[in-house]
């Protein structure tokens, strides 16, 4: 009798226990990690300059560890919390190199994002590739990183420097048709990178008098300029990072160079360059820009650019609001964050890479209107507009149309 009850009991709770297996299995199924990944937990890498000739990009990694404060406070990703580690490489290729294995190996990161420098990244591309490591949205616009035939785990962000270069060579041959060019550029793939495309953008119709490179372990550009100045270009092209880009705006200055003087996307930021360089000695320098530059008064009203103000007032008290770099950490956070939240709960590498090459006519807040994010599995490039700019004293100011284009083109 006892033993005729407890059957029908224990097959009711059986039954139980294996509607419950079915229902839970299928979810549990759909998840799926690597490492560097959890039910609660993704784990990000960064190198980034924080020391050395390029120390003022170190504001982008802050901004980007400030931003994910602000998505682990909001409840994370799909619930999970992001786990960002980032470390200083201090321009170093070989410390790049020594940073991204200690990130794969012993931090075991799900991915590394931003790794900043064309030479760095360079130096753990083929690392990163044989690991199938995602090394996503790297911070340098050379032509390289958006090879995915070749190196499928590589992925750029920013607009190339090819493309950049046509921009301003287009722009010359349109307004200064006669002028002759000088170049300052850094002596590597970067800097090579940039004068290449701007060669290839003149097609021989304008003439390039004079060239000058500067290693990042030179104290000063002084004798460079001097040469420059000399070659009686009057026009002058400074392809330099911030430390070097700000000493040959003050050196035009000192040698009263009555030049047209185009300054490169990647130190066009007013706080980290021309306020080192003197804001009077920037006037009327010319750049190209995709995202809003926190200075340009325009956008004081734009609900992105309040949204952006709020997140530095929030989650990054002590950061630069007048930056360029803290708006471009901010954007460039928020595509990895669309990336993750595309992935679900697919967290595998594999998948990562997947998501970040189907992102399709993207428009961030802070992103210039009309500006948008595109990626495929044959195109890795995932923002190819720009639009040119002027330094008016106190404030970039845009002007012309946004031109586009595609990489190398």
């Amino acid at each position: 009798m006892t033993r005729s009850r407890r059957l029908p009991a224990a097959i009711a709770l059986a039954s139980v226990l294996s509607a419950s297996v079915f229902l839970i299995a299928p979810a549990s199924a759909q998840k799926k990690y690597d490492t560097g990944a959890s039910d609660t937990e993704i784990k990000i890498g960064n190198i980034n300059p924080y020391s050395g000739p390029a120390s003022a990009y170190g504001m982008i990694g802050r901004t980007f560890e400030a931003y994910f404060k602000k998505v682990n406070a909001e409840g994370g990703v799909n619930g999970r919390q992001i786990k960002f580690i980032s470390y200083d490489d201090g321009y170093s290729p070989p410390k790049t190199v020594e940073q991204a294995r200690k990130l794969v190996e012993s931090d075991e990161v799900l991915f590394i994002f931003q790794s900043l420098g064309t030479a760095h990244n360079s130096a753990i591309q083929r690392y990163m590739n044989s690991k199938k490591v995602p090394q996503l949205f790297v911070a340098t616009g050379a032509s390289k990183f958006g090879d995915p035939q070749n190196f499928p785990w590589t992925m750029g962000w920013q607009p190339n420097y090819l493309s950049e270069a046509h921009i301003y060579a287009k722009y010359l041959m349109q307004n200064h048709p006669n002028g002759k060019i000088a170049v300052l550029y850094q002596n590597d793939d970067y800097g090579k990178e940039m004068l290449k495309g701007l060669k290839d953008g003149l097609g021989g119709k304008m003439q390039i008098v004079a060239e000058q490179s500067y290693e990042t372990t030179d104290p000063t550009i002084n004798s460079q300029m001097i040469t420059l100045k000399g070659s009686g270009a009057d026009i002058f092209i400074n392809v330099a990072t911030p430390k070097f880009a700000a000493q040959a705006i003050r050196k035009v200055a000192e040698l009263d160079w009555k030049a047209v003087h185009i300054l490169n996307n990647v130190s066009n930021s007013v706080s980290g360059v021309l306020i080192p360089a003197g804001l009077e000695n920037a006037k009327g320098v010319l750049s190209t820009q995709y995202y809003k530059d926190p200075t340009d008064p325009k956008w004081k009203d734009d609900q992105g650019f309040k949204d952006f103000i709020a997140f530095m007032d929030k989650y990054f008290p002590e950061g630069d609001r007048a930056s360029s770099f803290t708006a471009y950490g901010y954007n460039a956070a928020q595509s990895m964050i669309l990336v993750l939240k595309q992935a679900s709960d697919t967290l595998t590498r594999e998948n990562i890479m997947k998501q970040a090459a189907n992102m399709k006519n993207i428009e961030l807040p802070m992103l210039i209107p009309g500006i948008k994010i595109n990626t495929s599995a044959t195109d890795f490039y995932p923002i190819e507009q720009m639009q040119m700019e002027r330094f008016n004293g106190t404030n970039w100011e845009l002007f012309g149309p946004i031109i586009g284009g595609e990489a190398g083109n």
